[in-house]
C-alpha cells in the first residue's frame, strides 16, 4: 500500500490504482464550479510519481479512470500514456463512459473484470467464493475521534477477510466513511504515510 492510494503487487510488477476520475476538474469547471485549473495537473503528477517510484511493468486501473465524457484532459492523458512504457488495463467502472475504442487506440485494454490466480479485480466490490477481491468505487475513509469533540476523516485502504477496497486515487474526489468491525482492517493515509488503524 502506498500513500498515493495505489497498491503495488511486487510479484507481478503491477500497480493497482482505483478511481482517478480524470476529467472531473474540467467537467466541474465547465458547469461553473470554482475549481482552480492547476488542479488538473495534480492527478498526473501523482500518476507520474507513483510510476517513477514503483517502475511497474503493468498498471491495472480498477475503474473510474475518467470521470465523464471527453474533455481537454483526454489530451493530457494521451500524452501521459505515450510517455510511459507499460501495459495498461482498465477494468471498467460506472463512470467509464468513453468508448473503449478510444482507449484501445492508445493500446489500453478495457475489460469488465480481471482474474489472476485466486485474485479477482473489479470496480464495484464483489463477493465471490474462492477469490480475494481488489476493488474501488467506494472511496473509503475512516473517521478518527479525539477525547474532545474533534474528529478527523482520512482516506484509507479497507480490508475485510476476502476483499481490499482501495481509496480513490484522484485528488478531486469525495469519500465514504466506513465503520471498522472486528474482522476488518483500515490503513489510513496521513501525511505521506499509510498507517494501520
Amino acid at each position: 500500500m502506498h500513500a498515493s492510494g495505489a497498491m503495488f503487487w511486487n510479484e507481478r510488477s503491477a500497480l493497482l490504482i482505483s478511481d482517478v476520475h480524470l476529467g472531473k476538474v474540467s467537467h466541474f469547471r465547465k458547469f461553473g464550479a470554482a475549481v482552480p485549473q492547476e488542479a488538473i495537473h495534480g492527478n498526473f503528477k501523482l500518476l507520474n510519481d507513483s510510476v517513477a517510484f514503483f517502475k511497474p511493468k503493468r498498471i491495472y486501473f480498477l475503474g473510474d479512470l475518467f470521470h465523464s465524457q471527453l474533455n481537454n484532459e483526454w489530451n493530457y492523458f494521451e500524452a501521459w500514456v505515450s510517455r510511459i512504457k507499460t501495459e495498461i488495463i482498465l477494468i471498467s467502472g460506472n463512470h467509464d463512459i468513453i468508448s473503449p475504442l478510444k482507449y484501445e487506440d492508445l493500446g489500453i485494454q478495457v475489460i469488465d473484470e480481471l482474474i489472476i490466480e485466486n485474485f479477482l479485480m473489479t470496480h464495484h466490490p464483489e463477493k465471490r467464493s474462492d477469490f480475494f477481491n481488489f476493488c474501488g468505487h467506494i472511496h473509503p475513509a475512516i473517521k478518527l475521534r479525539g477525547h474532545g469533540r474533534q474528529s478527523l476523516r482520512l482516506p484509507c485502504f479497507f480490508k475485510s477477510q476476502n476483499q481490499m477496497i482501495l481509496p480513490a486515487f484522484g485528488e478531486f474526489t469525495g469519500s465514504h466513511t466506513l465503520k471498522q468491525k472486528k474482522n476488518n482492517e483500515a490503513y489510513a493515509i496521513v501525511e505521506g504515510m499509510v498507517i494501520k488503524i
